[in-house]
């Protein structure tokens, strides 16, 4: 196991059990990234090491989609000396709110905790190239989709993590009936 990973496991933020994610997948694991970026220590130097992967590229804003997606993009941005900005749901639907704004022509980095699917990501890449922004790729700390976030950019996650998820129809865990817990943002808003 690497190091980001055994960090999660330090800071109980690596939960083992049964899940409902937040794009609806079933898991017998859930990334709380929250109890890891508490810590600025941690955040910003995940924010470094993002940084480090888009250097060369001339960013001019850092985007998270709430809610996973604000702490690390700010750290992101604080390492590459930008602004950081956040997407938020609006009638179901990611947005831009809080008279936040993008300009044409800008170039962005698109920044997450930890991607699943990568559906969050994709609606705030969709958002923002619709806006005229030049969006130059994604990152994140984790990737845990097992190489199923296709996306239309390049993707740069941290590190990789190999867990399982299932449709909600052939859950293992639910044939078993274990009781499900949803702590993704959506399921308890």
């Amino acid at each position: 196991m690497n190091k980001i990973l055994k960090l999660f496991e330090k800071h109980n933020a690596y939960l083992k059990g049964h899940f409902q994610l937040s794009s609806g997948l079933h898991s017998n694991g859930y990334m709380q990234c929250a109890l890891v970026l508490q810590y600025p220590k941690y955040s910003q130097k995940f924010g470094k090491a993002i940084a480090e992967l888009y250097k060369d590229e001339k960013i001019d804003c850092v985007v998270g989609p709430a809610m996973g997606g604000v702490i690390i993009a700010f750290d992101v941005a604080r390492a590459l000396k930008v602004r950081s900005i956040f997407t938020e749901r609006k009638d179901g639907k990611m947005a831009l709110r809080r008279g936040f704004s993008i300009n044409k022509g800008e170039r962005i980095l698109v920044v997450e905790d930890v991607i699943t699917t990568g559906g969050s990501a994709a609606e705030v890449i969709e958002l923002l190239q619709g806006m005229g922004a030049c969006v130059v790729g994604v990152s994140s700390i984790i990737d845990r989709s097992n190489g199923a976030a296709g996306f239309t950019v390049p993707f740069k996650p941290l590190t990789k993590a190999d867990i399982a998820t299932y449709d909600p129809q052939v859950c293992p865990l639910c044939k078993k009936g274990l009781p499900i817990d949803k702590p993704g943002s959506r399921s308890n808003a």
